[in-house]
């Protein structure tokens, strides 16, 4: 992903996209319950995050809190914040990121982790992630296992990064997607196109059986 500057945004404005993203992605049922958590950057030093154990479709204001980048998350956070956070400093160009949990997501991601990737290739719908501009491209989703160790698995996560500049998104197995945009309004691309192509390869995964 190229750095792309962008301007710093207001907790307001941040909140705003955080809230409507919510219910965008909650009516498509990829953030069940109170699952999943969404950030967006508000500049070099801090990113508006979600509160801990809210319905994602159900977010107002009140529920985006503010962390600093370099500091441990803000009371109330997801335990998961600092996988957010951790991208904000790995990826400077990222100004949003979302974490969603389909079913789709966990389940194909438990049944390829032996593999420690998903590779997609020759779908029209890959132009939709980050600077891919054709079809035929293959793009690779890391898959981590699952860590209630957060930290540690930052940590791979980060590993990761610093080897593929190219990455948009990784799984965790039986959990759920991680991704991330120069916007927000590309890190929801992100998702939606995500989604669809891990649908297919699951589709197709039950025609060979």
């Amino acid at each position: 992903m190229s750095i792309d500057p962008a301007p710093a945004a207001t907790l307001s404005e941040a909140a705003r996209e955080i809230v409507e993203v919510g219910r965008f992605l909650s009516v498509r049922n990829f953030v069940p319950a109170t699952s999943g958590n969404f950030s967006r950057r508000l500049d070099a030093r801090t990113a508006a995050v979600t509160r801990s154990g809210v319905d994602k479709g159900e977010l107002v204001e009140a529920d985006i809190l503010v962390a600093d980048i370099h500091a441990p998350p803000p009371r109330g956070s997801s335990a998961e914040t600092p996988l957010h956070l951790q991208l904000y400093r790995d990826r400077p160009e990222a100004q949003a990121v979302l974490h969603t949990h389909s079913v789709v997501a966990a389940l194909l991601s438990n049944l390829r982790l032996p593999e420690g990737e998903l590779v997609l290739q020759d779908f029209e719908l890959l132009k939709a992630l980050g600077d891919t501009r054709t079809h035929e491209a293959a793009v690779s989703i890391p898959i981590f296992p699952n860590d209630q160790d957060i930290p540690r698995l930052a940590d791979k996560v980060t590993a990761m990064l610093q080897k593929r500049t190219d990455l948009v998104a990784y799984l965790i197995a039986g959990h759920g997607l991680y991704t991330w945009g120069r916007s927000m309004a590309e890190a929801r691309r992100h998702v939606v196109a995500l989604e669809h192509l891990l649908t297919y390869e699951l589709e197709k995964m039950k025609v060979r059986r």
